[in-house]
């Protein structure tokens, strides 16, 4: 999306699916694109609705956890459009885990019983519960691959205070719970997560998006532990499907790989998972939102006249 520059707009940023608009010192617009991208390379081609899924997804879940810890969202003045508060953010990603899934089983399979400093237990298989959850937290990168470090590494370098860690951990695995417990009235079970926090002041916000598919994994609850007692591939709700097909057409965003080409019956299949999703976790029906790019602007531009800048 293609926008001039808004009134009084600081700064631009484009990341991975969203683009970000910064207004003033302390407020900023995040437009959800439609981009999709796996193993930290976008994808060469657009999923229909995709980015008002996950914002409209992340909108509920941070309303639905303003209880827990402060966050960066004021409004959303469009489906896919969020104007929030400006963070200094904590330059790692809080992962956690409470099921042996996606990175945690590649680990796991590999013989390794140690993920970012937490301890995994033997005798489990894919899927599994852990015995509690536990948080694999990772650097968060600007380019290229993010990568695992350990909660004594990001005091060590400096990334948070040991101070600040506590609250982050404390929120993780408070979010984490809040959002299972949403999950679960929703016949889901919410597998693993990642939040991003932020500072301003000396206060903790959590900021981005909260539980969508992107940043998390869902399985369907109805024959879950049926499917684990007899070793069957359980039915997943996320962008897990995405990273397994691109695995079994040789890529996984190393150095020399190509994308596989993305069909058209691919792609429509992968937004109809997107918007089933929105469905399961938030029991309303999907409406899809067209508007143009022109609309688009004007319908931010106006909610930006509200705010005191």
């Amino acid at each position: 999306m293609n926008f001039q520059p808004f009134p009084q707009q600081t700064g631009f940023y484009s990341g991975k699916v969203r683009d970000v608009h910064y207004i003033g010192n302390d407020w900023l617009v995040m437009v959800a694109s439609d981009r999709i991208s796996a193993f930290d390379v976008i994808l060469p081609r657009l999923i229909p609705f995709k980015g008002q899924v996950l914002n409209q997804i992340a909108a509920f879940m941070l309303e639905s956890t303003r209880d827990i810890c402060p966050n960066w969202l004021v409004s959303t003045p469009a489906p896919q459009v969020s104007i929030g508060k400006k963070c200094t953010p904590f330059k790692i990603e809080m992962v956690v885990r409470g099921n042996l899934v996606g990175h945690a089983w590649r680990t796991y399979q590999s013989g390794s019983r140690n993920l970012c400093g937490a301890q995994l237990p033997e005798g489990l298989r894919e899927n599994d519960f852990f015995p509690k959850p536990i948080i694999t937290p990772s650097t968060k990168a600007e380019q290229g691959h993010d990568e695992d470090i350990s909660p004594a590494e990001i005091i060590q370098k400096g990334l948070a205070t040991e101070a600040e860690w506590q609250v982050l951990q404390q929120y993780t695995l408070a979010l984490f719970a809040q959002g299972r417990e949403i999950a679960e009235k929703r016949g889901l079970i919410l597998a693993d997560t990642k939040y991003e926090f932020g500072k301003i002041g000396d206060t903790i916000y959590l900021m981005d998006e909260v539980h969508t598919p992107d940043s998390s994994r869902y399985f369907i609850r109805d024959g879950f532990f049926e499917k684990q007692a007899a070793g069957e591939k359980q039915q997943q709700l996320s962008k897990e499907f995405v990273r397994e097909w691109l695995i079994a057409n040789h890529f996984m965003g190393k150095e020399g790989q190509q994308v596989p080409e993305m069909s058209d019956e691919w792609i429509d299949t992968i937004s109809k998972r997107y918007i089933q999703l929105f469905e399961k976790v938030t029991g309303t029906t999907f409406v899809p939102h067209y508007i143009s790019d022109a609309e688009l602007e004007q319908t931010i531009t106006k909610a930006l006249e509200l705010l005191p800048i």
